[in-house]
């Protein structure tokens, strides 16, 4: 294995030593080789006049590096790959007078590219057109461009992308122009710019038959033609959400904000690319329930994209912050201060579940983690988001609430943004804007290291307000109790005022209950129309109940859901609900095999691991 960075254990890159100050990709899309070939022409800066430029790759062949100034081939080494974290590419670089130049890199990726999914144009909406999109966080940048694949690393990029001319390409940059390639109306080249200082997790790109509708002012909704429609509708409030996240955190400096809609095997709700954030069609509930999720992709244009944590190692930077800005950003839009306190509730509760499953000791309930050699996909959890935000919710309660701690919020963003920092950067931030409230005692209590280098659960519980869970506790307290005999009892007014969350809660709370008898999971089903409800949240976790009672007419719909969507948050604890059945273990087994084909990598791997899989 090669040496992996000290700046970044994930990385092999040395940006202390040569710095990518800026990136210009030139390629062409071919759906038909599932490839992306061309150059990437990197700008460097050369701090260590003795060094080389370390990049990071995954699986993709280079052709040839070279100066881009005089055409002179470069010396260069290709190590051999070592897992997730790729290939070291180490380029002598000439004497520099000024320590500055172009680096040429031409190269082409692979089929296996783990960034890139390519759809055949039958898992598409429409089913006329093949469909690529990208998913590079947390390291699978470097299977798609050859960089310093770290977050400690933000620089701008311009981008010609080429492809079919019956198609469209979008990337997290501003869009300028679409020129038809001279000679060949089949192939159009589009051009971007991204000004603003980025880290290579965000670059993104999509291909495929789309168009939008404009919801604002500066705000588009991207989909097939035959969704654009129903995702405007759903998505409409965007511009209000991003007003609401201007007057938390500051002006929006990225010019556009987009949502494109992906199709299903898209593997997480939402991804926060610059100016073109993606979401899953699972959003899509009829209702705009499920909106609070594009808040968290809005806030992220502040936290995480505009200030960036350093490495993987302090990743709840960019997540807790996130999460506790989307519910304040929900709250102010929806249902204010107590809809904030339940939903952050519901987040505690969430974070017991993460706790109880990856267990107490597990080194990833940690807050700000070791990642030395480790796969952040493999990380990855609920942990950094509500671990984080319970974090900076029980400050904001120590300090004063947010009257106090909402300025606080705002300066430290306008103090590191373009940066990327580490947890100790955001203490000795906080601790300093605090210098009084240090004096007069008010942090005293808290206890630093347990909560950031402490396993499992927090030392402390902050307060919440439970109001809007207690006509939801009476309703679980009435199933719980009543005989087979008076479930006819119960009516679909029962919840007819129950907000989503409120009704999520209601199931995940029964799910740590004694199980419940078919006849009252039946009846459950049928008086709350839950076989038929259209928000995903809602029909993912009746289904999770059902399988927990051992309700046999639900595994139909179980096998269908997990066919249908690849979101990671639904797919692989649904999977494991129904390996660990042993009635649903084979169909399980026999479903995820026959469209495995169809699923993003990242959920592959994932599902695998629930199933006791060896990944191929």
């Amino acid at each position: 294995m090669s040496a992996l960075s000290k700046t970044d254990p994930t990385s092999y890159s040395n940006p202390t030593e040569c710095l990518v100050e800026h990136i210009h990709l030139d390629l062409k899309i071919n759906f038909d080789r599932h490839t992306l070939s061309g150059s990437a022409v990197l700008s460097i800066k050369k701090i260590n006049p003795e060094t080389d430029l370390i990049l990071d790759t995954r699986d993709l062949t280079i052709f040839s590096i070279k100066n881009n100034e005089s055409k002179e081939p470069l010396e260069y080494t290709l190590n051999e790959p070592d897992g997730c974290f790729g290939s070291k590419l180490t380029i002598q670089l000439p004497e520099l007078e000024f320590f500055s130049m172009e680096v040429l890199i031409e190269y082409e990726t692979k089929e296996n590219c783990t960034a890139l999914q390519w759809l055949p144009a039958r898992l598409t909406k429409g089913k006329r057109h093949p469909y690529l999109y990208s998913q590079c966080q947390a390291i699978h940048c470097r299977s798609i461009i050859p960089l310093q694949d770290t977050p400690c690393v933000k620089c701008p990029f311009t981008a010609k992308v080429t492809a079919p001319s019956d198609l469209k390409v979008l990337m997290s940059a501003l869009h300028e122009d679409i020129n038809e390639v001279e000679g060949d109306p089949a192939w159009s080249e589009f051009n971007f710019r991204q000004k603003i200082p980025m880290p290579s997790c965000l670059m993104s790109i999509v291909c495929g038959d789309i168009t939008y509708r404009d919801v604002g002012p500066r705000t588009r909704v991207w989909a097939e033609p035959e969704l654009v429609e129903q995702a405007a509708w759903e998505f409409a409030e965007t511009e209000n959400m991003l007003q609401v996240a201007e007057e938390l955190m500051g002006p929006y400096v990225w010019g556009q904000y987009d949502l494109v809609v992906l199709p299903p095997s898209f593997p997480f709700g939402g991804m926060e690319n610059p100016c073109i954030t993606f979401v899953t069609p699972t959003l899509i509930a009829g209702d705009r329930s499920l909106a609070d999720v594009v808040a968290h992709e809005i806030a992220h244009s502040w936290t995480g994209n505009l200030v960036t944590n350093k490495n993987p190692n302090h990743f709840w930077l960019n997540e807790g912050n996130t999460m506790f800005f989307e519910r304040k950003i929900d709250g102010v839009l929806r249902g204010g201060e107590k809809l904030r306190q339940f939903k952050s509730l519901t987040g505690w509760n969430e974070l017991q579940t993460a706790v109880d499953s990856l267990g107490a000791d597990n080194p990833y309930t940690r807050l700000v983690l070791d990642m030395k050699g480790v796969d952040p996909d493999d990380a990855f959890s609920s942990i950094p988001y509500e671990k984080g935000h319970a974090l900076l919710f029980y400050l904001e309660q120590l300090l004063g609430g947010p009257e106090v701690f909402e300025p606080f919020l705002r300066e430290y963003i306008k103090h590191f943004r373009f940066q990327s920092i580490t947890t100790a950067d955001w203490k000795e931030f906080l601790l300093e804007y605090f210098a009084n409230e240090v004096k007069e005692g008010k942090l005293d209590e808290v206890d630093w290291d347990a909560w950031l280098y402490g396993l499992g659960m927090p030392p402390v519980k902050p307060h919440y307000d439970q109001s809007l869970g207690e006509d939801v506790d009476h309703l679980i307290k009435r199933w719980l109790e009543c005989t087979n005999d008076e479930v006819d009892s119960f009516y679909t007014v029962d919840i007819v005022d129950f907000v989503p969350v409120q009704m999520m809660h209601f199931l995940d709370e029964l799910r740590k209950k004694e199980r419940l008898s078919q006849v009252k999971v039946q009846k459950m089903g049928e008086v709350y129309l839950l076989n038929s409800v259209k928000n995903f949240e809602v029909r993912w976790r009746w289904i999770r109940l059902a399988i927990y009672c051992q309700y046999k007419e639900i595994v139909e719909m179980a096998l269908e859901f997990v066919a249908k969507i690849g979101r990671l948050h639904f797919i692989a604890p649904l999977y494991k609900d129904l390996y660990n059945w042993e009635f649903s273990r084979d169909r399980a087994l026999k479903t995820f095999q026959e469209t495995r084909d169809n699923m993003h990598y990242i959920s592959v791997l994932s599902v695998e691991r629930e199933l006791e899989l060896d990944s191929k």
